[in-house]
């Protein structure tokens, strides 16, 4: 029950925040979905919170009306990453190489954007590895519940403005 909480108070802390920067069309379980008009997302805060001043880590996935990103999957890391280091999602058990550059992180192209979200819907957590600037090891870890619905109201979203019936 204390995680179910947790997740939902999350959501709509991130709900919250994303108001002011698009519409909310879906928040459920720890996910958010958000039409910022010129891009779709579906998004999630990481279950470990950060500490005041450090970066909070954020996941999700990406639509755009014209379809040049559809389900691109991103993240923004609790740390920056040591160049040259690899950044993994962890989906359930099926890892994912994803490509970083400084504090972010994004999926490779559409086939791996297809698989990684068939990934999200069969789990029930995820998590994004890698290794920061000094050398130690970290990892983000979310919540899956809700990302489903999430990603299809924010895919569904964009596609219905893509199709010039929502402004």
């Amino acid at each position: 029950m204390k995680i179910g909480i947790a997740a939902l108070t999350a959501a709509f802390c991130l709900a919250a925040a994303a108001d002011a920067r698009g519409a909310i069309v879906f928040a459920g379980g720890a996910w958010v979905a958000i039409d910022r008009g010129d891009v779709c997302e579906a998004l999630a805060r990481s279950a470990k919170i950060a500490p005041k001043g450090k970066t909070q880590a954020t996941a999700g996935f990406a639509f755009t009306p014209d379809h040049r990103r559809w389900g691109e999957f991103h993240a923004a890391l609790s740390r920056t990453v040591r160049p040259g280091s690899s950044v993994m999602l962890q989906a359930g058990n099926q890892p994912f190489l994803l490509v970083a550059r400084d504090g972010w992180a994004w999926s490779r192209g559409p086939l791996q954007e297809q698989a990684i979200i068939a990934a999200v819907r069969g789990a029930t957590a995820m998590r994004v590895e890698a290794r920061d600037a000094g050398g130690g090891r970290f990892a983000d870890p979310y919540l899956l519940d809700g990302a489903p619905t999430a990603i299809d109201a924010a895919a569904t979203r964009c596609a219905l403005r893509g199709a010039g019936k929502v402004r």
